[in-house]
């Protein structure tokens, strides 16, 4: 098998902005309020299709179907079978993103979904002043949460963060959260949909409407424990992996690269999704299968790939389960 390519899938938001389609290069688009690209996704309804190769065409979830371990790895396939774990996105945040949080799998469970999500977030060429809110900075109780919804006073209750190029935040199930005006970032999660929105700035919809609120669900879902700080700490390093997030459903690395590497995945029983950040570079793998790659684009590397050599000037996350 070789890395495939998938068409972008390009959604409208109250809040997205102009940033995306010019970051992915793509014509014939005015891009307004364009919020998310799912770059990979195996969400149920809006499945990703590939782009290129003998796949080409097919949706995510047919090829994992047919090339099972072969494509994600012998312990991923007794895991998930065939879903594809991981939803990968690109967001631009042109206001606020309402501020919310996600269930854990056994409180999506009780709330009949498929399963829970843990995301993180690496931020990339974000506007001056952009800032994002992660975690409780003060202790509060479930009864004052409530309180402080009520009164629109809960983001007094939020860690804020200004944010630049290279930071990342790890969101795990249960950490309230919301991208701020201005954050254009890459996002890695579960395959997962479970949002309980907390807050939303008394916005309305585009037919006026206020957007549903999930006060009571989300108090069963906050993690209240209060943390001295929600950025995740790592040194970049050039022409080598950094660890970034090491948790039970995904693991990632950023490289920045300005001379050749060659990534050694003999030992991997994985799937590695590349997100390109910036630059641009050629991956050859170990069976002489190429293929470009630049800021802006996604691509899966299936299980069976040993290694991959990679020449050009480019950063990007590499993750895995």
């Amino acid at each position: 098998m070789e890395p495939i390519k998938f068409k972008p899938i390009l959604k409208d938001t109250l809040w997205g902005g102009e940033k995306l389609v010019k970051f992915k290069g793509i014509s014939g688009h005015d891009g307004e309020q364009i919020g998310e690209s799912w770059e990979l996704s195996d969400v149920a309804g809006k499945e990703s299709v590939a782009a290129n190769g003998p796949y080409e065409g097919r949706k995510l979830n047919e090829i994992v179907a047919e090339m099972q371990d072969s494509l994600v790895g012998t312990d991923n396939y007794k895991r998930f079978g065939d879903d594809f774990p991981l939803l990968i996105k690109f967001i631009d945040a042109k206001r606020d993103l309402s501020i919310q949080v996600h269930p854990d799998d056994e409180k999506a469970h009780k709330y009949g979904l498929k399963n829970g999500k843990t995301e993180m977030w690496y931020v990339m060429d974000s506007d001056p002043g952009a800032s994002l809110r992660c975690g409780l900075k003060r202790k509060i109780t479930p009864g004052r949460y409530k309180e402080m919804v009520a009164d629109g006073t809960i983001c007094d209750a939020i860690a804020e963060y200004p944010v630049k190029e290279g930071d990342c935040f790890f969101i795990p199930s249960g950490r309230i959260h919301s991208i701020g005006e201005g954050c254009l970032l890459a996002e890695i999660q579960q395959t997962s949909e479970a949002t309980f929105r907390i807050f939303d700035f008394n916005r309305r919809d585009k037919d006026g409407n206020l957007r549903e609120l999930h006060t009571e669900k989300a108090a069963e879902c906050i993690d209240y424990n209060v943390l001295p700080d929600y950025r995740t700490d790592y040194v970049p390093a050039k022409n080598t992996g950094v660890q970034l997030i090491s948790c039970p459903f995904f693991n990632t690395a950023v490289y920045d690269l300005d001379e050749p590497m060659t990534l050694d995945y003999s030992c991997l029983d994985s799937f590695v999704v590349i997100i390109g950040i910036t630059g641009e570079a050629r991956f050859t793998d170990n069976e002489g299968n190429a293929i470009t790659l630049r800021g802006g684009e996604t691509m899966l590397v299936p299980a069976t790939t040993n290694s991959l050599h990679v020449e050009g000037k480019v950063k990007f996350l590499g993750t895995y389960v």
